[in-house]
């Protein structure tokens, strides 16, 4: 790790915590007293601090609204029975959130700045972190555009941000999935790769045409052939077939190289299966399933972690699976979770200790 840089840190008179209840807690809902901002000038970040949470003030032209230069990232941090603050993975997801910045003309952001400032927040607010189980302290790394101009060029400067929400699951119960014949959510080329606002802007439409049909999210396919599977929403999809784990690969660029989906692969082959990243089409999972050999469907993510998937149509075939009766998903969870909450030791060397 690099030197850390100067940080001012303005503490919050008084703290919400106060009145909060942690019961009930939805997604990314409510959020803690601090949050850390810096501003890229001249060709330099600066004016990097921690302040109380609070509005912001944007010129109407600010680019980022125009014309979407916008990036984050979603990461966890949780506590041990002594009450030590940990991060999972962060350095995976500051690696991420520059290539994001690459692919989007935007400036990297220095680890020290991204890594220490993301620590020093987690460790004033750090109060917040939930201590049930599925819930825990959401960090949201954000960077955008704040040039007051309208031109279709890269901003000459930028804000980066973060913020903390205490959360509960994100999904609640296993999930029916529409497999989207209609929509791409990307093409090679384009920005699939990076966790970029865009992108989840052009779901929601899909999305609502799912809900319609009574399905909680859908399953992209790729967008030439709509043939492929891709992503499950905003998760990485998984598919059990036989005493091998199946997933998509990321070559293609289209597909977001999820950190919850690494963790996995990593811990079903501790498990003893065979890791398959390949292109899946969808008439080979169907193939699979006429013949008893699709045993689970799960998604992964970090706001999702581990989310099985009940029903999968496609077309007018219907896949129907009996979660309670799933060994896999379930174990791999309990392993997530057990390295998460401090249970087990931390082997692959995952916690960064705040």
């Amino acid at each position: 790790m690099v030197a850390a840089p100067q940080i001012n840190v303005q503490k919050a008179e008084t703290s919400k915590l106060q009145s909060f209840s942690f019961e009930n807690l939805p997604f990314g809902k409510y959020f803690t007293d601090h949050m850390l901002e810096a501003d890229y000038e001249d060709g330099e970040w600066k004016n990097i601090e921690i302040k109380p949470y609070q509005p912001l003030l944007l010129d109407p032209s600010t680019a980022a609204i125009h014309y979407g230069q916008a990036i984050f990232e979603g990461i966890k941090a949780y506590k041990d029975n002594e009450g030590n603050a940990f991060i999972f993975r962060p350095i995976d997801n500051y690696k991420r959130f520059n290539i994001s910045a690459e692919r989007l003309r935007m400036p990297p952001v220095p680890e020290e700045v991204f890594m220490e400032g993301m620590r020093l927040l987690v460790q004033i607010d750090k109060n917040w972190i939930p201590n049930q189980d599925d819930h825990s302290l959401y960090i949201r790394p954000f960077m955008f555009s704040t040039e007051a101009t309208l031109g279709v060029k890269p901003s000459d400067s930028y804000k980066f941000m973060i913020i903390l929400s205490p959360t509960g699951p994100y999904y609640s119960k296993p999930m029916r999935i529409y497999v989207e014949e209609k929509f791409s959510r990307a093409a090679p080329g384009g920005i699939g790769f990076a966790k970029a606002a865009g992108n989840y802007a052009s779901s929601l439409l899909p999305a609502a045409e799912a809900h319609k049909l009574g399905y909680d999210q859908v399953l992209w396919t790729d967008a030439v052939e709509h043939k492929y599977v891709q992503e499950i929403g905003t998760m990485n999809v998984f598919f059990i077939i036989g005493n091998k784990a199946y997933t998509p690969e990321l070559t293609s660029g289209t597909i977001l190289a999820g950190v919850t989906r690494d963790s996995a692969i990593t811990i079903l082959k501790e498990m003893g299966f065979e890791i398959i990243e390949d292109r899946i089409s969808i008439d080979d999972v169907i193939k699979a399933h006429k013949a008893g050999e699709l045993r689970e469907v799960f998604g992964t993510g970090t706001a999702a972690t581990i989310s099985p998937i009940k029903e999968l149509r496609y077309k007018d075939y219907v896949m129907e699976f009996d979660v309670s009766k799933w060994i896999v998903s379930p174990e791999l969870k309990r392993n997530l979770n057990d390295i998460r909450n401090s249970k087990v030791a931390d082997r692959f060397g995952w916690m960064f200790r705040v």
